[in-house]
C-alpha cells in the first residue's frame, strides 16, 4: 500500500470519526466565513468547495450560485452534509479524492476549501485550481500554517484568550467539547502544515498576484483572480 494511500485512508477514517460528533454552533472556520464570503461574487453560475465536511460553507455558497459541487472524501462528512442541505437541492455532494477527481477546465466562477489544503500537495491542487477556473473566477482558501518567527507566534497571546471568550459568547462554553477536543487532538497527530514563506513562494508561481494574509486562530487566507 502506498503512502499516498494510508494518507488517505487515515485521513477518511479521522473526519468519518469528526462527522459522528455533534456539530458546534462555532468554531475557527465559521468565524471567517462573511470574511470569506465577502469575496464571491453575488451571482455565480458554478461553484467547487474542495473538502466540504458536513457541508455548512456549501449552504452559504448555494445562496449565490444556480450549482454548488461540493467534495469530501469521508462517507460519513457526505452523509451528514446531504442530510443537513434537504432543502437546498442546487447543492451536488461527493464522495471523491480531488486530486483524482476530474474537473473540467475553465468551469467555476468560483472555488473554495476551508482548512483542507494542507493535507493536499499545494501546487498541485493550486495548479488544479487554476485550470478548473474561468477566467475572471475567484479562488477562496482559508486553512492552517505553521508558526515559523517570533512574530506568527505573539499573535498566540491574542488567538488564545479571543478564542475562549468567542467561543463562550457564541455557544456557552470557553472549550469544545471533550470528545471533539479528543478527536482532533488524535487527527493532529499526523498533520503537517507549511510555514507562511513556503505558503507565499508557492503562492507567486503558481498564482501570480494572490493575496496572501495571517489571520488570528492560526488561520491564513488566499484570494485570488484568474486573469484569463
Amino acid at each position: 500500500m502506498s503512502e499516498l494511500r494510508q494518507t488517505r485512508e487515515t485521513l477518511q477514517a479521522d473526519f468519518d470519526r469528526i462527522a459522528l460528533l455533534a456539530a458546534e454552533t462555532w468554531n475557527h472556520n465559521a468565524h471567517y466565513h462573511q470574511f470569506l464570503l465577502s469575496h464571491v461574487p453575488k451571482h455565480c453560475q458554478r461553484i467547487l468547495e474542495i473538502g466540504c465536511g458536513t457541508g455548512e460553507f456549501s449552504r452559504l455558497l448555494a445562496q449565490r450560485a444556480e450549482e454548488v459541487l461540493a467534495l469530501d472524501l469521508s462517507p460519513q462528512m457526505i452523509r451528514v452534509a446531504q442530510q443537513s442541505s434537504a432543502q437546498q437541492p442546487n447543492i451536488n455532494f461527493v464522495l471523491d479524492d480531488v486530486l483524482t477527481f476530474d474537473l473540467p477546465e475553465d468551469h467555476f466562477d468560483c472555488i473554495a476549501s476551508l482548512t483542507t489544503f494542507h493535507h493536499l500537495p499545494m501546487e498541485t491542487i493550486l495548479q488544479k485550481v487554476r485550470e478548473a477556473l474561468k477566467p475572471k473566477g475567484i479562488f477562496l482558501c482559508l486553512d492552517l500554517y505553521q508558526r515559523s518567527n517570533w512574530r506568527e507566534l505573539l499573535s498566540d497571546v491574542v488567538a488564545f484568550p479571543t478564542s475562549s471568550f468567542l467561543r463562550l459568547v457564541k455557544t456557552g462554553r470557553p472549550r469544545p467539547p471533550a470528545e471533539i477536543r479528543e478527536a482532533y487532538a488524535q487527527h493532529d497527530k499526523t498533520d503537517a502544515f507549511l510555514t507562511l514563506p513556503q505558503i507565499q513562494r508557492i503562492c507567486a508561481v503558481e498564482m501570480p498576484g494572490a493575496l496572501v494574509r495571517q489571520h488570528l486562530f492560526w488561520r491564513y487566507s488566499i484570494v485570488w483572480k484568474k486573469d484569463r
